[in-house]
């Protein structure tokens, strides 16, 4: 059977209204393919550190409204702040592995939740003013960070991650503390999981591969009800709406969780740059020029701004999501006015807890066989970008130390021991080390004058 193509034609444009029901049905359709990653990264990470379940109902609910606010703003567009285009903004996973790792470190080392949460926030907080300040310096800093730096990092990034997936798969931090980590209820939630993800991304129907993921969970939801392990404890307690409170958990900073975020806080900069671009080009609009400049010193900012907000109100950095251009692609509609339906569903959504309880109430094994597919679609997009370079000689050394080293420290971190122990923290995470190694090669060693011939 030959797969039908999807919709090229553009119905309505970025300026252009669509009747109430045509804008519900398409802002639909964008819900359904971001409300799973935009509460993932905030479920992982507080799992993982064992934040507690009423405090983890507040962090998931955040996610959708601080989601909600970035959405309005992009496609409203205030003064310098917004895109002006159909964007959707989200929880961004490039922050997981590193923020997992050292909160996890510091937890091992006796501080108390409560804290490291305190200081991962003021650390997001902290980051957000580096890529305020990109937006305002776009030229410079792509050239400082090319496509072959972008591309090991993101790779990076989703490498990192394939472990926390696989953790998530087994049951958790948690499951490895109770002893029943990968044991055959868990492995069978996460295997259904994957499996319905993998077998719904190869049916002929465009509109049921852009909404695997949501199906498969409800299949995996409904397996775990099944089984007696749904857990709505996280809304004991809960108000019937949730007013967004800031600095629930206080405010720190901690120099070995802020550091390996530069790195990541500099490539999600250039990715929504990439996905901007995807967006203009989409919805017929300059891909080049001072609009599009305009789009993206905006779009860029509002994602530094967002995670400004995010931390400010108790969650993780947000950024560009690339899900809507399937979804424009798929419906023929760019219109902004969509965006502002999508950001009203989100708002309205993070505002009752009782949304955030039933998301919460998904077990982790359920999430992580999600998780893997999610995260591993992170690496493949890091190979994608660096198959679009030519990979000469030069590319080559530099991807090769920079993986090398990343995973190497990363997975042998007694390499480190004997380090002032401010560097050690810095190393020892794969993408701070791989990124900051990939982009010191680019800049100190010269590209070739011409192309190199000869074995």
């Amino acid at each position: 059977m030959t797969e039908p193509e999807p919709r090229n034609d553009l119905l309505y444009g970025p300026n252009d209204k669509p009747r109430p029901f045509a804008a519900l049905l398409a802002a639909l359709q964008h819900l359904l393919a971001i409300i799973v990653p935009i509460v993932t990264p905030g479920l992982l990470i507080c799992q993982a550190l064992g934040v507690s379940a009423r405090d983890t109902n507040i962090v998931v609910s955040m996610s959708l409204v601080i989601s909600g606010i970035a959405t309005f703003v992009q496609c409203k567009r205030f003064g310098p702040f917004g895109a002006g285009l159909l964007i959707v903004q989200g929880t961004s996973f490039n922050f997981v592995g590193p923020l997992i790792a050292g909160g996890v470190l510091l937890v091992d080392q006796g501080m108390p939740v409560e804290s490291v949460m305190a200081s991962i926030f003021g650390v997001v907080i902290a980051g957000s003013f580096i890529e305020m300040g990109v937006s305002r310096v776009l030229p410079f800093v792509k050239r400082l960070i090319s496509p072959l730096v972008t591309g090991i990092v993101v790779l990076m990034i989703g490498l990192t991650l394939i472990k926390v997936g696989l953790i998530s798969m087994g049951g958790g931090y948690a499951a490895m503390g109770n002893g029943t980590f990968a044991n055959g209820e868990n492995l069978l939630l996460s295997g259904v999981v994957l499996a319905a993800i993998i077998v719904l991304n190869r049916l002929p129907f465009v509109w049921l591969r852009s909404c695997a993921i949501i199906i498969a969970l409800g299949i995996g939801y409904t397996l775990a009800a099944y089984l007696g392990r749904l857990d709505f404890s996280g809304m004991d307690g809960a108000n019937l709406v949730e007013v967004p409170m800031p600095l629930h958990f206080g405010l720190a900073f901690s120099w070995s969780l802020f550091v390996p975020l530069v790195v990541i806080y500099l490539v999600t900069s250039l990715e929504a740059i990439g996905d901007i671009t995807a967006t203009s080009k989409l919805s017929r609009q300059p891909v080049e020029g001072p609009q599009w400049m305009q789009s993206i010193k905006g779009g860029v900012l509002v994602n530094g701004a967002n995670s400004l907000l995010a931390g400010l109100f108790n969650t993780f950095p947000s950024s560009v999501f690339a899900q809507n251009n399937g979804i424009i692609q798929l419906t023929g509609i760019a219109s902004r006015h969509v965006g502002l339906w999508i950001a009203a569903m989100l708002v309205i959504l993070g505002l009752f807890p009782a949304v955030a309880g039933v998301l919460q109430a998904v077990p982790e094994p359920v999430l992580g066989g999600a998780a893997l597919v999610m995260f591993g679609a992170v690496a493949a997009a890091g190979i994608n970008i660096l198959a679009g370079i030519e990979l000469d000689r030069r590319a080559l050394l530099i991807i090769s130390v920079s993986l090398a080293l990343g995973l190497g420290f990363s997975q042998v971190p007694e390499f480190l021991a004997h380090l002032p122990a401010g560097l050690h923290s810095v190393l020892e995470s794969g993408v701070a080390t791989g990124g900051i190694c990939a982009l010191l090669m680019n800049w100190f060693l010269p590209e070739p004058a011409t192309q190199e011939t000869g074995g």
